[in-house]
C-alpha cells in the first residue's frame, strides 16, 4: 500500500465522548463490560439517562450492591416517567444496578407481577423491603418520588400517596379499608394544602394520622 501523508480527521467530540465513556465505566465496574458499554452508547444515541453508577453507589464487584433509597431514585429515573415497563427491561434496569436478584424475585411474587409491571406498585414493594412500617415505607417512597431535590422537604401528589397507601395496605393485609379510608379523607381535607401535595411531615409528625 502506498505511503499517504493525508491527514487522519478525528471527530471533535470524540475525545470528550471517550473520556465520559472511560470514566462512566471505571465509576460503574460492571460485570460485563462489553454488554455494559452496549447499553451505555445505546442510551446515550437515544438521550437517556446512561446506566452509569453515582460515587455514593459504589460497591466491590463480589458484592450485590445493597438496595438503597438513592438506588431506588435511579431506577426510578431510569424508568422515565412511564407507569408500565416490561419484566425484561426492568430485570436489565435491576441487572446494571448489580441489585441482588433474589430481591427483584421476591418484590415480583409478592405483586404477582406478570411480564407487564405497573412501576408505582413494584417501587411500592421494593420500598417496603427498606421500611419497617408503612408510614417509614411511604417515607421512603416520597423521597424517591419527589423531584425538590434542594428546595423543601420531599413531597408528592396526595392523589399518588393515596394510591400507593392504599395498594400497600392491600398488600400488608392487617390494615381495614375503612381505616385507610378515614386516614385519607382526614389527610385530604384537614392536611393538604392547595398545591395538592403532602409533605413528609404531614404523615410522620401529625399525631392524627395513623398509618397502621
Amino acid at each position: 500500500m502506498p505511503y499517504t501523508d493525508k491527514q487522519i480527521c478525528i471527530p471533535p467530540e470524540l475525545p470528550e465522548l471517550l473520556k465520559q465513556f472511560t470514566k462512566a465505566a471505571i465509576r460503574t465496574q460492571p460485570p460485563d463490560l462489553l454488554q455494559w458499554a452496549s447499553d451505555y452508547f445505546t442510551a446515550v444515541a437515544r438521550g437517556d439517562i446512561p446506566p452509569v453508577r453515582e460515587r455514593s453507589e459504589r460497591v466491590p464487584l463480589s458484592n450485590w450492591a445493597e438496595l438503597t433509597p438513592e438506588l431506588l431514585k435511579v431506577l426510578h429515573q431510569r424508568v422515565s416517567g412511564r407507569l408500565i415497563i416490561h419484566v425484561d427491561e426492568l430485570a436489565h434496569m435491576w441487572k446494571v444496578l448489580n441489585l441482588p436478584t433474589d430481591l427483584f424475585e421476591s418484590v415480583m411474587n409478592v405483586g404477582r407481577f406478570t411480564e407487564e409491571i405497573e412501576w408505582l406498585k413494584f417501587l411500592a414493594l421494593a420500598c417496603s423491603s427498606l421500611g419497617v412500617t408503612i408510614a417509614k415505607t411511604l417515607k421512603i417512597i416520597c423521597e424517591v418520588l419527589s423531584s425538590d431535590y434542594d428546595s423543601g422537604p420531599p413531597r408528592i401528589p396526595f392523589s399518588t400517596f393515596q394510591f400507593l397507601y392504599t395498594y400497600i395496605a392491600e398488600v400488608d393485609g392487617e390494615i381495614s379499608a375503612s381505616h385507610v379510608s378515614r386516614m385519607l379523607n382526614y389527610i385530604e381535607q384537614e392536611v393538604i394544602g392547595p398545591d395538592g401535595l403532602i409533605k413528609v411531615n404531614d404523615f410522620t409528625q401529625n399525631p392524627r394520622v395513623r398509618l397502621e
